[in-house]
């Protein structure tokens, strides 16, 4: 294990059980609530995987781990990344919470021993997206915004919803036009997201 993990796991007994240990990491490091989230989302991404024919087990697994980097304080996450050799961009720097999918991704890998492709690439762009998106990286992408981190319902769902009908690139295209379109209100705009409402944007004309 990568010295700079060790210390996330110190005195924790893992069992080799994904579930299990996610759920005792996330606690141990006062990010209970974190579980519930990765549970709803897993479900929700093992739902539309099946949908779409795509690996449920391998959602459900990205699910469970895809903010498994809440372990992490914000302070400590661009460190962090720079200690794994992580790329980081501007953006990344600015805002912090943004390099989670990438630590989460590292993590799972070096803590979880996750060495599906699949996963890894979906867990590393779930919350931005990216261009050249496969896929199961969508599927994922898109459970995550369904059953966010936030009390009720988002804004967007009953249009997310809708597009859904559709297709599942309507259905993300949906939610990342929705952050396009209120770009001059967030704090930056990832660079991943903006040539993923690019590409998206083009394909669906």
């Amino acid at each position: 294990m990568h010295p700079a993990l060790t210390v996330f796991t110190q005195d924790i007994a893992l069992t080799g059980d994904i579930k299990t240990d996610m759920t005792t990491l996330l606690t141990q490091h006062g990010q209970s609530k974190t579980v519930g989230h990765h549970m709803r989302v897993a479900a929700e991404a093992k739902r539309l995987a099946q949908r779409w024919n795509a690996h449920g087990d391998d959602a459900e697994i990205e699910g469970w781990l895809h903010d498994i980097s809440a372990i992490v304080p914000p302070d400590q996450r661009i460190t962090l990344a720079e200690q794994l050799n992580l790329e980081i961009l501007p953006e990344e720097r600015a805002v912090l919470m943004i390099i989670h999918q990438k630590l989460s991704a590292v993590i799972a890998q070096v803590i979880f021993g996750i060495d599906n492709p699949a996963i890894l690439s979906a867990m590393g762009c779930h919350t931005t997206l990216k261009q050249h998106a496969t896929a199961f990286d969508k599927i994922v992408f898109i459970a995550d915004k369904i059953k966010w981190d936030q009390a009720g319902d988002p804004p967007y769902l009953t249009e997310l919803l809708a597009a859904m009908e559709q297709s599942l690139d309507h259905a993300v295209f949906c939610y990342v036009d929705y952050l396009w379109q209120r770009r001059d209100t967030l704090l930056v705009v990832h660079p991943w997201l903006a040539d993923a409402h690019g590409e998206l944007s083009e394909q669906l004309q």
